[in-house]
This record gives C-alpha cells, structure tokens and sequence, in this order.
C-alpha cells in the first residue's frame, strides 16, 4: 500500500506540472488578449485546469497522509535520526527524563568551587 501510495503521488506530481505549465498567465500583456481568448473558449478551458490543479494538490496530500500512515515499521525505524535516538536512549535510561526546550536530555550543571579571590 505505501508502494502504490508513493507510485501515485509521483504520477500527481508529474500531472500537476504539465497542468500549471499549461495554464495561461493572468497577468501582464496577456492580459490585453483576454477578450479574444473568451470568445474562442479558452475561458472553460483555463476553468479546468484550475480545477484539475487543485484537485492534484488535495489529492498529493491526502496522499502524502495516508503513505505517512502506510510506513512500514522499518522504514520510520531506518528514518530516524540520531538526536531523536539518543533521546529515546536517555529516556529509556533514566525514569527522570526531563528533556530540555532543544529536546535534548538536560544534564544536571556541576557548580564550580567558588575560586578564592587575592584581598586587595
């Protein structure tokens, strides 16, 4: 399934490219010619590339989701990084866990022996 999922965001994403590369600028001297491109019906066509469009977006998404939720458990295993397993490493180590705001296990801070300072 996550094969398949990956396969069919790739053929979106390929899809999504031809149809903004075949979209009509709205801007610039375009623009003059609109007119003439209604007439000749440009106007229902360009009204389904965008729709086309949006449609590729939302379904690259939900798809990215749904091949999110489709991992393999090895994959996520092999995806992690090392901060992530060294947390998982100190948590599993020490029931005090406490990481701090990067994330990482907070060590506890070893006070300096306060140096003698010379009398003036």
């Amino acid at each position: 399934m996550y094969i398949f999922c990956i396969v069919l965001i790739l053929i979106a994403s390929v899809l999504i490219i031809l149809a903004v590369l075949a979209q009509n600028p709205k801007s610039g001297m375009a623009a003059n010619f609109g007119a003439s491109n209604q007439v000749m019906g440009v106007r229902q066509t360009s009204d389904f590339l965008e729709k086309f469009t949006w449609t590729l977006a939302i379904s690259i998404v939900v798809l990215s989701l749904v091949a999110t939720m489709t991992m393999p458990a090895a994959n996520i295993a092999s995806s992690k990084g090392g901060l992530e397993k060294a947390i998982e490493q100190s948590a599993e180590g020490n029931e005090n866990f406490m990481p701090n705001q990067l994330g990482v296990p907070a060590e506890p801070a070893e006070t300096p022996a306060p140096e003698s300072t010379p009398a003036e």
